[in-house]
């Protein structure tokens, strides 16, 4: 089916779309087409992956077919031509002044000429390139003459000089017309034909989202939706996720698996060129040219998710992490994590080219946390210590190779670590105690402080950058040998004072370990050269030098974004639950120089009827008692008892499961153990079998998957946290999730120095509206957002229904009900007694039960 209106573009779509959908496309569409930044919400359970994919592709399609219907006026034979030509070029050109001196008619004429041949000649290959690349993929698709791609073998010495190109700097040939954009990656096998495939479409769309599990997702979506059999869609992920090697998956870290890997790669480079002395050096058998030109060109023919590609890949023996940056170029969908493209310096090794083209970033809510957090770096004494003693071994054992110029970077690198080591307690000259203190300073402040304020860091960070010989030969051709330098300090970490915890020694070393120490640094390098004001460093220095730890903390995340904004035709910020926007937009779109006229916002209901949700706000108990959890009165035990007496009333009417959130483990702690002296656990697990969320990460599956067995044959409570592993990306629909019960507020730690300093530096650089500082909103906004993510795990279709019961009489404030998303503030109730409340939910649960009922007697009806 599809959407047709009068004057309205055309929406290929799998099924009727909901009108909410079919609003979505629409303000979807023309977003992309007038290249706006758009702020949508959409919540879960009404198709916004589909519609972000139908509505996207629909603008890709309808765009690229106006782009050949310009292209072929200009190319038309008619005595048009010259007209169209000139008017584009005049287009293309008014922004240049005219010559002050009057040239005569025919120099004007032959210039005028000569550019319209120009701008033809430019025009055919373009259109002769896309023809090429449209039928090279048709034949791909078609699974006819695929080893035409595999005509010439190249050397392995220059498949790794590709890689280094890809990774480094791709060699780029740059072609315009018309606003187009593309390029022709330097590729040693291509022929005529292949070179098209390489060739950059006009246009991409560019879909991240958080986790691998969300963007496998959306890649099942696309293959459900009418675009499955057109598009070209490439699913990019890291090195731990794509690679092949069992040898290498093996290593675990993340930081392990990618120094073997370029490791291999530079032992494939040495074993294609000239042999060295010694035993011969293990390389990656997945990298051949043939293997992964032929996975290229399978990636590129249909549309499979990583896991599909994975299988295949294992099959043809061939590496899909470098397989799927060979397609990028012609891809017309790539999906790609947050990391991949929010970080400029992984957006760049990965060839992902922006400009132009659009994005569209999932899962937005906390797009500001991501930014500053990809964006952040930290260090420990440890990391410290093992780059300094491995770089100084390479220095020692390789002086006489190195060219003075090399060497003197290596002794500015060594400077700055020693400086960076004294800042956090090591002495070089005289023994001295590291007290434990936690100290908070500006970029400058630190590097006076750790006399390192003479030094060029973008120089040096260069350096670490372009250098191999930190990120693979130290570790593994010299050896850790740490102990040289540890000797030298004025705490040796095998006489500290103050020794790690029993049981996390163990986990600690293993860690520091696991990661390269020069890939660390160079991290908190290229974070240090940050502007003063836009970060700062928070300094943990303890009794150990080696557990001692410097951090920094990025301020303003909207200038790593502004280049974001500024290169793409458009953006889009897309999520569930969006909702404040306001000090959002505030915070990372103005802040990164966006207009007001460039931003657009579409908020849409959900497809549930009115009476399949009850959102309530209880202001007091059972007995009377008012509901406050604030930090003062949250412990009482009269709180604790009401608040078990209210969840007791409701386990008593709602049927199947009920999730409780409480706003910290440690509150959840103290109150479970209230419940549990008071009797209270006991009346609950005689109801309902109770479930507690975990700490461990690998054990919330285990217990997830118990709840919803439980749950689904009989009632159930799970006592949740929110922020925590099960408060996003978990789906607690239908009896999973009949009642979604919100104690108090989840306020963050307002005694938390960097968020002090975040709260700060808002009320510094943003301005004030409402009667509220922007710290203060930043505070209300982060407890808001994670309130929206938690209550929003019900309700996941349009025949789910569900109650959401707001234990708080502070969420009956105006400002803070206008928090909530409009799908569920439109619907809420506010009781300042328990008993209408009770009574509310109670005739909801009747009337839905007594559907349900009705609904099985009937269908038992028909099926005899």
């Amino acid at each position: 089916m599809s959407v047709e209106n009068a004057g309205a573009p055309h929406f290929p779509f799998p099924y009727q779309p909901y009108p909410i959908q079919e609003q979505f496309m629409q303000a979807l569409y023309g977003a992309l087409e007038h290249g706006k930044v758009g702020i949508f919400e959409s919540p879960t359970g009404t198709g916004k992956s589909l519609s972000l994919i139908c509505g996207a592709l629909s603008w890709l399609r309808d765009h690229e077919e106006k782009r050949r219907q310009e292209a072929d006026r200009l190319l038309q034979g008619d005595g048009g031509t010259s007209l169209s030509i000139s008017s584009s070029l005049s287009t293309t050109t008014s922004s240049t002044p005219p010559s002050s001196s009057a040239e005569p008619d025919w120099i004007t004429d032959f210039v005028q000429k000569k550019a319209e041949r120009d701008f033809v000649s430019k025009l055919k290959d373009e259109e002769l390139r896309r023809k090429k690349r449209e039928e090279h993929l048709e034949m791909i698709r078609n699974n006819s003459q695929l080893k035409y791609a595999l005509k010439r073998k190249v050397e392995h010495n220059i498949i790794i000089l590709l890689y280094d190109l890809l990774e480094e700097h791709v060699t780029k040939v740059y072609l315009g017309f018309l606003g187009y954009f593309s390029y022709v990656e330097f590729c040693p096998w291509s022929t005529p034909l292949s070179v098209c495939v390489f060739a950059r479409v006009f246009h991409q769309i560019y879909y991240c989202s958080r986790t691998h599990s969300q963007l496998a997702q959306f890649v099942h979506e696309v293959q459900k939706s009418p675009f499955s059999q057109d598009i070209s869609l490439v699913p990019l992920g890291s090195r731990q996720n794509m690679c092949v090697n069992e040898e290498v998956r093996r290593l675990g870290s993340v930081q392990r698996i990618n120094d073997r890997c370029m490791e291999m790669q530079k032992n494939k480079h040495v074993e294609g060129g000239k042999r060295k002395r010694g035993a011969p050096k293990a390389v990656c058998p997945y990298v051949g040219a043939q293997g992964l030109q032929t996975l290229r060109d399978t990636v590129l023919g249909a549309v499979r998710d990583i896991e599909q590609l994975l299988s295949l890949a294992r099959e043809t023996r061939s590496c899909p992490y470098y397989a799927t940056r060979l397609a990028i170029p012609p891809a017309q969908l790539v999906v790609l994590p947050y990391q991949t493209v929010l970080h400029e310096g992984t957006r760049r090794a990965s060839g992902v080219q922006l400009k132009g083209q659009v994005l569209i970033i999932d899962e937005a809510h906390n797009l500001s946390d991501v930014l500053s957090c990809i964006h952040s770096s930290e260090l420990t004494g440890a990391q410290l210590c093992r780059a300094h003693s491995q770089l100084a071994q390479y220095s020692e054992r390789y002086r006489s190779r190195l060219k003075a110029k090399n060497l003197m970077y290596i002794k500015q690198i060594l400077f700055v670590v020693e400086g960076l080591v004294r800042v956090l307690g090591g002495k070089l000259t005289f023994p001295s105690l590291c007290l434990p203190v936690t100290e908070l300073l500006t970029i400058n402040n630190f590097l006076f402080k750790a006399q390192i304020d003479n030094i060029n860091l973008f120089k040096v960070t260069t350096t670490t950058t372009r250098s191999q010989p930190q990120h693979t030969a130290i570790g593994t051709e010299i050896g850790e040998g740490i102990d040289g330098f540890y000797d030298t300090l004025s705490v040796p970490l095998s006489l500290s004072p103050v020794e790690s915890p029993p049981g996390q020694q163990g986990a600690a070393e293993e860690r520091e370990l696991a990661a390269s120490p020069m890939m660390q640094v160079e991290g908190f390098f290229m974070a240090l050269t940050n502007a003063n004001t836009d970060g700062r460093v928070v300094l943990h220095t303890q009794g150990n030098v080696a557990v001692s730890s410097m951090k920094f903390l990025l301020l303003n995340p909207a200038v790593h974004f502004s280049q974001v904004l500024k290169d793409c035709r458009a953006v889009i910020i897309a999520g569930g639950t969006m909702q404040p926007v306001s000090d959002f937009k505030q915070e990372l779109l103005f802040s990164a120089g966006v207009g007001a006229e460039r931003i657009i916002e579409f908020s849409c209901g959900h497809v549930i009827p009115p009476e399949n949700i009850l959102p309530i706000v209880l202001c007091s108990g059972p007995s009377g008692q008012e509901l406050e959890f604030t930090f003062q009165n949250r412990d009482t035990p009269h709180m604790m008892e009401e608040t078990g007496r209210v969840l007791s009333n409701l386990c008593n009417v709602v049927p199947g499961g009920v999730v409780c959130f409480f706003p910290s483990y440690d509150y959840s702690r103290r109150i479970l153990e209230n419940w549990d002296a008071s009797g209270v656990l006991a009346r609950l697990s005689s109801k309902k079998k109770i479930f507690q969320e975990p700490k461990k990460a690998n054990q919330v599956e285990k217990v997830l998957n118990e709840f919803s067995h439980v749950a689904f044959w009989k009632d159930s409570l799970l006592f949740s946290v929110v922020g925590g592993k099960m408060s996003e990306g978990i789906n607690f629909s239908d009896d999973l999730g009949r009642c979604i019960v919100m104690v108090g507020m989840p306020y963050p730690n307002i005694k938390s120095p960097e968020l002090k300093e975040k709260m700060a530096y808002l009320d510094k650089n943003l301005p004030h509206s409402g009667g509220r500082s922007p710290g203060q909103a930043l505070i209300e906004n982060l407890c808001m957002k994670a309130v929206n993510q938690s209550i929003g795990r019900a309700i996941r279709h349009r025949e789910d229904y569900a109650c959401i019961v707001l234990c708080d009489r502070r969420y009956s404030r105006p400002a803070t009900l206008a928090k909530l998303p409009d799908w569920i503030r439109a619907h809420t109730h506010t009781h300042t007694s328990f008993g209408p409340a009770f009574a509310s939910l109670r005739r909801v649960i009747h009337t839905h039960l007594q559907w349900i009922i009705h609904t099985h007697y009937v269908c038992r009806a028909h099926a005899l």
